[in-house]
């Protein structure tokens, strides 16, 4: 079984696209999901992380066929392993995608899809899986147009994953696209990405109040790093430190 990705370095040092195949076998395809985060994690440097997905084969299986209970709870492990990294994510989605292409495209910060681009839903036995695809569908489309999705579509033509949100950009130059994508949104880093998400996702169902303290939190540490940042900070710093000190 093979659980290595195919991974390649984007140019200019902006961060890692790994190629993993959208139709393998439900443990092969979650262990190397865990080995890219895995080598994200134990990265200095927080560059882009990239996913790119190749189209699916000609009468590719259901999602996610026979599998245990086991296996569906480590894949899904896997995806929010992936949600939480403190890099900034990239999905590429290109032809005719099925299985868990969609859980990770709404896993990712950033999505791109090529002009031929048709997501199948996951289904297993013509019925909508009913994993965490569900769950961040509904987070991202609202439940009126995801129950419409699950209970009577079979795919996401590109105009609508486009008008819902689930893709970003489309482009036929792919490698380009993920280049301009982590050079405009792969600056967040030292965890920076992941609490912007957080925040995000607290928005939807946390009171004014009890969100204005991560709010100022996430603020204060921003106007920080700025400052840190700006030419002859350091300099200035090392003065006044002086000048107390005198």
């Amino acid at each position: 079984m093979r659980t290595e990705p195919d991974r390649t370095p984007l140019p200019d040092g902006l961060g890692t696209l790994a190629r993993l195949d959208g139709g393998g076998p439900l443990p092969e395809l979650t262990a190397a999901l865990n080995a890219v985060c895995e080598e994200a994690e134990d990265q200095r440097q927080r560059t882009a992380v990239a996913l790119r997905f190749a189209p699916s084969p000609p009468g590719a299986g259901e999602w996610p066929g026979d599998v245990s209970i086991h296996e569906v709870n480590r894949w899904e492990r896997a995806v929010r392993r992936l949600e939480r990294l403190d890099n900034v994510t990239i999905a590429v989605a290109q032809g005719t995608c099925g299985g868990p292409v969609l859980d990770l495209l709404l896993a990712a910060d950033f999505r791109i899809g090529t002009p031929d681009l048709k997501l199948v839903l996951p289904v297993n036995h013509g019925q909508f899986w009913p994993g965490m695809t569900l769950y961040r569908l509904v987070r991202h489309v609202g439940p009126a147009r995801a129950r419409r999705l699950v209970l009577w579509a079979t795919d996401i033509a590109l105009p609508d994953a486009i008008e819902l949100g689930v893709i970003d950009e489309v482009g036929n130059d792919v490698t380009e696209a993920v280049r301009k994508a982590a050079l405009a949104r792969g600056g967040l880093s030292d965890g920076e990405a992941a609490i912007r998400r957080r925040l995000l996702e607290e928005a939807a169902s946390a009171e004014y109040q009890d969100a204005l303290g991560a709010h100022l939190a996430a603020c204060d540490r921003e106007l920080r790093r700025l400052r840190s940042s700006a030419p002859g900070a350091s300099a200035g710093t090392a003065a006044g430190r002086a000048g107390a000190a005198g």
